[in-house]
């Protein structure tokens, strides 16, 4: 498992997993995007976005995190929140800001719910869009790109993710289940 920058031929993958989880695409640009990728199967399985907004400031909204269902709570969000955290602090800002109506999940990794007043002007528009929208009950929260700290736990998840249920499916099928005997069975046919 592992986390890498989004490429432009994974647009209509990521928009068609960021409507299906009614996440936020306002000016969606693939190259603001990380994705989770499994491996052992070459998947897709989680994603997200750092959305850099030039105004008056450069602000840094960390937006859109998205795991596949049969993915979650196995530290994928949490390498994809690092993935944006690491860039976001390569690409010079201190601080990055979120808001979320799942303010829980990122105080783990030090992000700190922060006052309306103490936000840019910019991000202080996009809370008044996202709870006009989508999110009405989101929270603004900031993070000191030096301060992200990553559950061990999550590290550990992580190493060993597989999508849930992986084996739960039909059992496999024998020749014995067709009546076959796989010891003395010679030709696919018996000829005489």
């Amino acid at each position: 498992m592992y986390v890498r920058n989004a490429r432009n031929r994974e647009e209509v993958w990521l928009l068609d997993h960021i409507e299906a989880m009614a996440l936020d695409a306002a000016a969606f640009r693939s190259r603001d995007y990380v994705i989770a990728i499994d491996e052992s199967g070459n998947e897709k399985v989680g994603f997200g976005r750092i959305r850099i907004h030039r105004a008056d400031e450069r602000v840094c909204e960390l937006t859109g995190i998205g795991v596949l269902e049969g993915w979650r709570g196995q530290g994928v969000g949490a390498h994809v929140i690092e993935r944006l955290v690491d860039r976001a602090s390569d690409e010079g800002f201190a601080t990055v800001y979120s808001l979320t109506d799942q303010p829980r999940y990122l105080d783990r990794f030090g992000f700190d719910r922060i006052d309306r007043e103490e936000l840019p002007a910019k991000i202080e528009t996009r809370l008044d869009e996202k709870r006009d929208g989508s999110v009405p009950d989101a929270v603004p929260l900031a993070l000191a790109t030096d301060e992200f700290s990553m559950p061990e736990a999550l590290r550990e998840r992580f190493k060993h993710a597989s999508p849930v249920g992986e084996g739960d499916g039909e059992p496999e099928e024998t020749p014995e289940d067709f009546g076959i005997d796989s010891e003395n069975a010679t030709y696919k046919y018996d000829t005489g």
